[in-house]
Formats: structure tokens, sequence, C-alpha cells
């Protein structure tokens, strides 16, 4: 048998003939990066490797780095190892890596969801023989509603807000998820006001082309009455904090594919709940898995176990790789899950 073209080290997913690694979580001399969120995208590499698109987004979270850059679909040889990036349909700039050798071809998913997103590219299916993929929401639990009916539920809620005079708190991942938001409500009803972690990959997002709304921060607000009517868009961390009080006796919600679990909600001590997620729900992951055409599954994180067992049970060969992906700490509510949902 052919060895792997992808491999466990303590460092990361290795790739043996090509000596690099996919998203590494230790400091490496060369890295490819699916996407900019920071259990993917860490510092300390010696060299990194991403999608054009993502340039804007990972500068703003990682600094100075030595980062090259691929078009979606083009190619680059190294050590007879031929590497091309795909989208993945998760966030701005966010990748699948392909990589042929010998001649088979292996799929690292990095993140992804099949559902329509105007702020990032759509997701687009690699055929391969062998598929690593991730399983955040890999449960049949989880089966996500049409965007629409996501968005004119928020609409309804911060609409509702205003009619009381309250701010609408929206608490939701920085990267990716604020944006997608941003780029789905209604506007018109009343100014919108972003935390500080939120600003930078708006900016970022705005510099790729990606069209969102305006948005202030809070000492922009010129109109005080307009904080009892805002809708606020900021970091889990920040519900709760000295800084959410400018905005009296608000009105919170998370919005994150996790609320499709009502526990949830009430353990982070939120109104609302919002079912929406940059992920993948149960029958997008099985539809994405099946238009690879591999054999051969390779689960990353998340609902590992289940996947597998189910895989197997559908006739593939299927085993699970451990990561230490999902624990992106910087933005994420301690009482949830994380990984960027």
């Amino acid at each position: 048998m052919s060895a792997d073209l992808v491999v466990q080290r303590p460092e990361g997913l290795y790739c043996p003939p090509g000596d690099f690694y996919i998203d590494p979580w230790r400091p490496v001399a060369r890295a490819v990066i699916t996407h900019a969120h920071s259990d993917h995208a860490r510092f300390g590499h010696g060299h990194y490797l991403a999608a054009a698109p993502a340039e804007g987004v990972l500068r703003a979270r990682l600094g100075e780095i030595s980062l090259q850059t691929l078009a979606y679909g083009e190619t680059v040889q190294h050590h007879g190892v031929t590497l091309s990036l795909h989208p993945a349909g998760h966030v701005l700039g966010s990748a699948q890596v392909r990589l042929e050798h010998g001649g088979r071809i292996w799929v690292a998913s990095g993140d992804y969801k099949v559902a329509p997103d105007p702020t990032c590219t759509p997701f687009e299916p690699v055929r391969c023989d062998v598929f690593i993929t991730e399983s955040t929401f890999g449960l049949p639990i989880y089966r996500w509603c049409p965007d629409e009916e996501v968005f004119a539920d928020i609409n309804t809620w911060w609409a509702r807000n205003v009619d009381h005079g309250r701010a609408s708190v929206l608490a939701c991942y920085s990267f990716g998820k604020a944006q997608r938001l941003l780029a789905g409500i209604d506007p018109s009803i009343a100014p919108i006001v972003v935390h500080g972690a939120v600003r930078p990959l708006n900016d970022a997002y705005r510099a790729a082309g990606v069209a969102l709304p305006d948005t202030a921060m809070v000492t922009e607000i010129q109109d005080k009455a307009d904080l009892r009517r805002c809708l606020v868009v900021c970091p889990p961390s920040a519900v709760g904090s000295p800084w959410l009080r400018r905005f009296g006796d608000a009105q919170t919600a998370f919005a994150s594919g996790w609320m499709q679990v009502r526990g949830n909600r009430r353990r982070g001590g939120y109104d609302r709940g919002f079912v929406l997620s940059d992920h993948a729900d149960w029958p997008g992951l099985h539809e994405a898995i099946a238009a690879t055409g591999a054999q051969r599954v390779i689960v990353t994180h998340g609902s590992a176990p289940a996947m597998v067992r189910h895989l197997r049970e559908k006739g593939l060969q299927a085993e699970a790789f451990a990561t230490e992906y999902g624990d992106d700490v910087v933005e994420a509510d301690l009482q949830l899950p994380e990984g960027g949902a």
C-alpha cells in the first residue's frame, strides 16, 4: 500500500512527500492554511500559504507574516506534490487543500459549509481518492433552516426591541459570522454598532469587495438615543462586560449552530438564540462527502465517532484524525462549543 499523503504528527496534519503541514497547531517551517480562524491559523510558522481572498483577514489577525497566496484553482509544485486551493464556503478566503502525488489525490476540507453566503466564494466539491472532512455538526439533530428565515426572525426581533426602546445585542464570532449577519439583516431598521473586535475584520471584508452596511463604533454614535435602538454586533465575550452597560436594558441573542440545542441558550444566559452556522449541517456534510467520490474518508474535529460509524455503515472506509481544532477561545463564550460556529 502506498504511504498516506497526510498523516498525524504532534505539530498537526503533515504531508510527508511535500514536507509541509495543513493548519498546524504547533510552530512549523511551512504551513498551508485553510482559513483565518485562530484554531486553524496560528502564530509562529516560518512560511504561510493560503488562498488569495484570505490575505486581508489573515494579516488582520496575524500581522506581519511570510505569506504566499494562490488564486482558487491555481497550482503549485512542491517536492513533487501538486497543491491547489479550492473554495470551502466557510468564511472569506476559506479553502480546501487538494494534493496530488504519485497518481493519488487527497483533499483536506478545513471547515466548510454548502449553504449560500454572499460574503464568501461558494463551496466547490473536489473529486478525490481520500477526503479529510470536518464534522463540527456531524449529528442528525443539526439541520439548518434557510438563511432568509433566520434573517427575517432577527429583523423582527430587532424591530420589536426598537419599538420598546431597547438595544439588540447580537453575539457572534467576530470573523465570518459577524460579516454574514451584517450582509443579511435589514440596515434600515436602526443604526448598527460593532465591537472593536469586529471592525478590523469588516474592513478586511470591504477591502476584498464584500458589500456590508454602514456600521459605527459606540464612541462614534452622536445621538445617545440611538444607543437604545441600535443593533450591537459583538463577540460573546463582550456580553456581560462593562462595555455593554452603555446600551442600557438591552436584549441579548447569540447566533450559532449550537443554538439548535436550546439548553445552550439557557447556559449562555441569552434572551434569544438564532440558529445560523458557517459549518455544514448533517445533510450538508453527507452531500459534500458524496460529491467528492472518495471511497476513504478521514474525519477530524466535531462529532467524529458518530460520523465515522455512519460512513462505515454506508460502505466507505472511514477513520478519524485527532486534531486540536475547535478551541478558538479568543472569541469563545466559554460556556459553549467553539470553532467559528
